[in-house]
Parts: C-alpha cells; structure tokens; sequence
C-alpha cells in the first residue's frame, strides 16, 4: 500500500508576503470606501435668491462672506420661481426675500443642504426683524425619513450585477447565452429589489415599473461588462468587476450626498457610471418628476452597449482565433495526406 506523499510546508518568508499583500488590499479597500467622504466638502451648492435685485445683492454677498465657495447663487423673480428651479433640481433651495421671507429647502434633494439652509434662519431673521420661517418644499417620504435607504441604495445594485457577471462568465458558455443570461438575472433582478425598496420600505416612489428599469438596467450594465472583459482577455476580466465598480464607481455615487461636494471632477464622473447615475434616477423619479434626468438614462444606456460590444468582440476574436487554428490544422492535415499517397522515393545505391 503505497503512502500519499506529504506536501512540504509553506515557508515562512512567503507567509509574510501573504500577510502584506492581504494588508494592502485591506487599505487599498479603505481609502476606496472612506476616501470620497473624507475628502468631501460643501462648495458650489446652487441655491435660489428670490426677490428684488436690489435685495438679492446684499444676500448674496453675505452668503459668500458667511460660507465663502459653499453656495452657487441662482437668481429667481419670486418665490414661485424658486420653488419651479427646486422642483426640477436645478437648485437645492432657496432664499425668499420680500415682504414675507423664507428659506426654501428639500431634503429629499439633500438634507445636508437642507440642514445648512435652516441654519440661515436666525441670521436672516435679525437683518429683517422678524421670523424667517423654514419650508421644506420637498421632504422625504415616511418610507426612509432620513434618506439612510437611499444613500446605501448602490451598494446591493453594484454587489448583484457583480455576482450576476461572474456567476455568467463561470458558469455560462457562449455569447449569446451570457448575455440573455445576464438579461434575465437583471430583469428578475430590478422586478425583485424595486419591489422591496418601492413595495416593502416604502424608501422610493413613482412608478414602479419605471423604478424596476433603473434597477435592472444598472445590473445589467455591470453585469455585461464585466462578460464583455471576460471575454476580451478572459478569466482576468473578472476583476473588472469589483475594481471598477465596487472600488471606484460605488464611492463616486455619491448616493448619500450632493455629488458637487466631491473633489472636481469624481463627482460629475460618478454622476456617470452605473450606481451613481441609478442613485440619481431614483431620488428623481421619486421626489423630482420634472427634472432632466436625459444624462443619467444615457448614462445606464451606454453602460449596458458597452459590454454588449466587449462580449461581441471578444466573441469574434475566438471565433478567429478558432478559425485560423483550423485552418492551419486542415493544411497540415492535407499535407500529411499528400505525402501519404505520394511517397518520397529515395534512391539506394547498390
């Protein structure tokens, strides 16, 4: 009975090196994670100042010697002209100055701005001597009072279409057959975590089907990128996957805060890669009908063609690749075959 050989011990040197590499990944996680928040600062805030131009000048001014950088002044006629630019997102709030002032504000765009804006209250109060009442134009729901659902929204949107990828690109062969594989986890996918965010929670409102179309089609354009790099450069590709969008594209979402508090120019990039732009369309559907949310629909748009030309391409260079090996073998088959039938004579001297 012969005895299974023993496998020699890992050395001690190399165990270090594991534990370095596995540190620098944890770091490299944590600043990912943390580095957007830390970095971050309130500056061009576009806020309205609704009023006479005359009053609106010594606002603004005082805006910028009180928070220098903090706010982007939009000028609006009146009080129904601020609450227009609120409502579609052009402005986080406003100042109403005239012969009944107040502050405009709408947590369901930030309750950050909003807490900032509230804080002008007493200080616009004493310049006109009587009480500036705070108004929120556009408040959370009952569903996520705070906004806490919304801020963690792109983490289970990111996580999905990334197993939904790898999962695919593992177990699934076939371009075609990937690619209607990723479709359909995304399909399922949006219906399924709509339902519970819109359904059960209660965290986001509008339509429900339109909600299940931003869910599913972020899913589907993480998921087919990450098939379309598999099949580029192959199982590698898989880390495409947790880098991109896990590492860079979920921290930039700023789903929690205003994107423009980001360092320039992560926040407008994040505004444009898949959970960022899904964040935005939820909290718009939800709380903003009449904002422009063209950009963020393109955004998820070209996400999705994007790894559906990686998967065709990587597909067509297989399919080459196959085509010239077999080509190559049937020559060599033909050629053995000829020297079969015509044999080389070799003459022998005697």
């Amino acid at each position: 009975m012969s005895t299974p050989a023993l496998l020699p011990h890992t050395p001690w040197r190399r165990l270090v090196g594991v534990g370095a590499a596995l540190a620098a990944i944890v770091t490299i996680i944590t600043l990912a994670f943390l580095w957007p928040t830390v970095t971050s600062e309130a500056k061009d805030l576009p806020v309205a100042v609704a009023g006479p131009p005359a009053a609106v000048a010594p606002v603004e001014q005082g805006l910028s010697q009180r928070a220098p950088g903090v706010f982007e002044v939009v000028q609006a006629v009146d009080r129904a002209a601020a609450v227009d630019l609120i409502e579609t997102r052009d402005v986080y709030g406003a100042v109403v100055l005239g012969a009944s002032p107040e502050i405009l504000t709408s947590t369901a765009g930030s309750a950050v701005v909003a807490q900032q804006l509230a804080a002008l209250s007493p200080v616009l109060a004493e310049q006109v001597g009587a009480p500036v009442p705070v108004t929120d134009v556009v408040p959370l729901g009952s569903g996520d009072p705070r906004g806490a659902i919304l801020g963690l929204v792109t983490l289970p949107l990111v996580i999905g279409g990334m197993i939904g990828g790898i999962l695919v690109s593992v177990l699934v062969v076939g371009v075609w057959r990937r690619l209607t594989a990723v479709a359909a986890s995304s399909v399922f996918g949006g219906l399924a975590v709509a339902g519970v965010l819109q359904g059960w929670f209660g965290a986001i409102a509008g339509s429900y089907w339109v909600n299940a179309t931003i869910i599913g089609l972020a899913m589907f354009g993480i998921a087919a990128t990450i098939v379309g790099f598999v099949s580029v450069v192959g199982r590698p590709g898989i880390a495409a996957g947790p880098v991109l969008f896990l590492l860079i594209a979920n921290p930039l979402a700023a789903a929690a805060q205003p994107w423009q508090m980001l360092l320039v120019p992560f926040g407008a990039i994040g505004q444009w890669m898949p959970p960022g732009a899904a964040a935005a369309l939820l909290r718009d559907e939800s709380y903003f009908p009449r904002a422009d949310t063209t950009h963020l629909w393109l955004a998820l748009v070209s996400w999705a063609v994007l790894g559906v030309v990686l998967s065709v391409v990587g597909h067509f260079k297989d399919t080459g690749a196959a085509s010239r090996a077999a080509l190559e073998e049937a020559q060599e088959t033909a050629e053995h075959e000829s020297e079969a039938h015509h044999p080389t004579h070799v003459a022998v001297d005697a």
